[in-house]
């Protein structure tokens, strides 16, 4: 295969903006690295590799997929958002090769377009299916218009089956999967796919399942700093503070709930404001009252509960006052998995924190 023009995505320089998780830090990677992950090219322009190499040279199928990752990677190309398998031919031969999750997006499309409810359910549920396995198959069926066929799925299926939010508990569960790149987030937000997720928050609330996937949805597209904003505007703190008030014996709405409103509150002061004249750090505790043995609920309230304070210390002192030293220091105690960010918390808190000391290979135990 010949060395093949590479195309520079231009979503790098959002790479330092987009989170999908409500990390409270960050460390660049070397530059080196920054240089080679700023090669790319598209799917179609690998996919012709891989023809070539089973046309000209008469590889298989798996030896063809392999070679073009190969002479591909030897220049410098990040292929973390290719899918690296061969396109699946027609059985009539009738169309042009097509990958699974765009084959299943192609479907589901084409039943949305004729009002088939059921055949729309069965083609979502395969879609659904494809989106799990790989991260590259979500970027590619985002990048070629998954989102505005999703939303077109939510109305005829809210219309065609009104009593069974397991359908549009699917579609939220997507909708975050698919949400892995900063653009993808905002065209949630500019098809209406917020308000949808905001007034299902708001009707649905009755449904555990179908609130969890809300909420799952809402922090993956709060991932854009954009979105973030765009949230609180519509209401999205209100309704999540009362998801969880609402569903607080439930650990993984709780969660959920917690790790909305941390993404929400990360970097960002005026929306720190907001979720806490709405009740959100009062909730998080509450939530980590109910829940002291889930590991996922107290982390995630530490991480909320540090980025509510980390650029506005005027909360300290009322979180303070709602006990969130003790249930903090119960939480870094009882889970090793909430030991950083716990004591990150409270220092912001302005909490003495005892450090415990690492072992130093001296004559003595470990630390536990």
């Amino acid at each position: 295969m010949k060395a093949v023009p590479w195309i520079a995505g231009k979503n790098e320089k959002e790479a330092g903006k987009h989170s999908l998780g409500a990390s409270v830090g960050h460390l660049w990677p070397h530059t080196e690295e920054l240089k080679m992950a700023s090669k790319r090219i598209t799917q179609e322009t690998f996919d012709a590799a891989v023809r070539e190499n089973i046309e000209e040279f008469e590889m298989g199928p798996e030896e063809a997929v392999k070679e073009a990752v190969k002479q591909f990677e030897s220049q410098g190309v990040d292929l973390s958002n290719i899918v690296k398998m061969t396109p699946k031919v027609s059985a009539d031969g009738a169309q042009e090769p097509i990958h699974d999750i765009l084959q299943a997006l192609d479907d589901l499309q084409e039943s949305v377009a004729h009002s088939h409810p059921q055949e729309a359910s069965a083609h979502l549920a395969r879609f659904c299916e494809q989106c799990k396995q790989h991260k590259a198959c979500r970027f590619l069926a985002a990048e070629k218009g998954a989102y505005p066929i999703l939303l077109a799925t939510w109305k005829l299926a809210a219309a065609a089956f009104p009593d069974n939010p397991s359908i549009l508990s699917e579609l939220c569960s997507t909708l975050s999967r698919l949400a892995v790149r900063n653009e993808f987030c905002q065209e949630v937000v500019d098809l209406g796919g917020l308000n949808v997720l905001v007034a299902l928050l708001a009707d649905c609330n009755d449904h555990q399942d179908l609130v969890k996937q809300v909420l799952s949805a809402l922090r993956a597209i709060a991932g854009n700093d954009d979105v973030k904003d765009a949230i609180v505007r519509a209401g999205g703190t209100e309704s999540i503070v009362a998801a969880m008030t609402r569903h607080l014996a439930s650990p993984q709405v709780c969660e959920q709930s917690c790790a909305a409103l941390c993404v929400l509150a990360l970097r960002k002061p005026e929306n720190s404001r907001v979720i806490m004249e709405g009740g959100g750090a009062l909730a998080a505790l509450q939530a980590m009252k109910a829940h002291p043995q889930e590991a996922g609920v107290q982390k995630q309230a530490c991480m909320l509960i540090r980025n509510l304070v980390a650029r506005r210390q005027a909360f300290s002192q009322p979180i303070l006052d709602l006990g969130a030293e003790a249930l903090i220091s119960q939480a870094r105690a009882a889970h090793r998995d909430c030991e950083d960010v716990a004591k990150a918390a409270l220092r912001d808190l302005g909490c003495h924190v005892e450090l415990r000391e690492l072992w130093t290979g001296q004559k003595g135990n470990l630390a536990p």
